[in-house]
């Protein structure tokens, strides 16, 4: 009789149909791994590094890089995400006060907004990410150091289906750098699980697809109602339904990779990146989670102590 109360405590159930990673044995796995535990990884080419500020290291990533290519004169490819006003701006200014020629940098923008046709937004639309790059990174470099207007590319109307070329023809092979950070569902740009644009049958053949219009997870849309430039407020409805996106195989034939983990909701505890970034470092390699794939790469990660930090049934705790 006792055993037959026990049992009945127990309160199993499966995760929402809709979820893109729903293997209840590694999730409950990876959700209890701890902060000691996050930086162990079977791949030694796949870093994972807890550190207290990931912005620092990223501004000073891209400073140096592009440092260098003043320097050496040589050409420098970067894939970068948006928005991101406070790095951008910040790096903006260190090339103006180190008088950093930006002339051999061409930039590609990973990501932008569509409506329900596939219609990429311009880059005037406000809440965009090629507006946000244009006048938080580009724009603030005084203008006889900045790159070329022509160098900073972002995906079009007309040029998204051959996007990933671009990148590829541009870097001589691809970009010398991409930067990024996994999104809810775990996407890397907007490159999404569980979405008819990148169904296919193997990890091999997901690494292999390139840019194109994808339809957004609803979970990328309740994550981006939380930002700013829609009002930090859950309107849903403001987020737009679709995205242009860079492919799996711009990521892979990128010489280096730099992945950043450290978004909480504006400086409090909580963050829904937490535990998608356990499942993207110690889950499988697997399309249901996008950015999983950097562990088969030469990769960069930079994980914060907010993010890194265990969690667990916080009863006292509200939202």
């Amino acid at each position: 009789m006792n055993g037959t109360n026990e049992k009945q405590k127990v309160f199993n159930f499966e995760p929402a149909p809709w979820i893109p990673f729903r293997d209840k044995e590694v999730l409950e796995r990876v959700r209890n791994i701890k902060r000691k535990d996050i930086e162990k990884h079977s791949n030694p080419d796949f870093k994972i590094k807890v550190v207290p500020d990931t912005a620092s290291i990223w501004i000073t990533d891209m400073v140096v890089r592009i440092k260098q290519s003043d320097d050496e004169d040589k050409k420098l490819v970067m894939i970068l995400p948006n928005p991101a006003p406070a790095a951008y701006g910040t790096v903006a200014e260190l090339i103006n006060r180190f008088r950093i020629n930006c002339c051999n940098v061409h930039v590609f923008i990973m990501d932008e907004w569509a409506d329900q046709d596939g219609n990429i937004a311009p880059e005037t639309y406000k809440a965009g990410f090629n507006y946000s790059f244009l006048k938080y990174f580009y724009g603030k470099i005084d203008p006889e150091l900045r790159m070329k207007r022509e160098n900073c590319h972002a995906p079009t109307n007309e040029n998204i289906n051959y996007y990933s070329d671009l990148i590829t023809e541009c870097g001589d092979g691809g970009a010398d750098i991409c930067y990024s950070g996994p999104g809810w569902t775990g996407h890397i740009a907007f490159i999404e699980p569980d979405v008819p644009e990148f169904a296919c049958n193997s990890v091999e053949e997901f690494m292999k697809m390139g840019s194109r219009i994808v339809t957004l997870h609803p979970l990328t849309i309740a994550q981006n109602s939380l930002h700013g430039v829609f009002g930090c407020s859950g309107d849903i409805a403001n987020v737009p339904p679709k995205a242009a996106t860079i492919g799996p195989v711009d990521v892979v034939r990128s010489r280096n990779r730099m992945e950043m983990h450290s978004l909480t909701t504006m400086g409090t505890i909580s963050s829904w990146q937490r535990m998608i970034s356990r499942l993207v470092l110690h889950g499988p390699v697997t399309p249901a989670v996008p950015s999983s794939i950097l562990q088969l790469l030469p990769t960069t990660v930079y994980v914060s102590e907010a993010i890194a930090a265990d969690f667990e049934c916080w009863e006292e705790i509200g939202y």
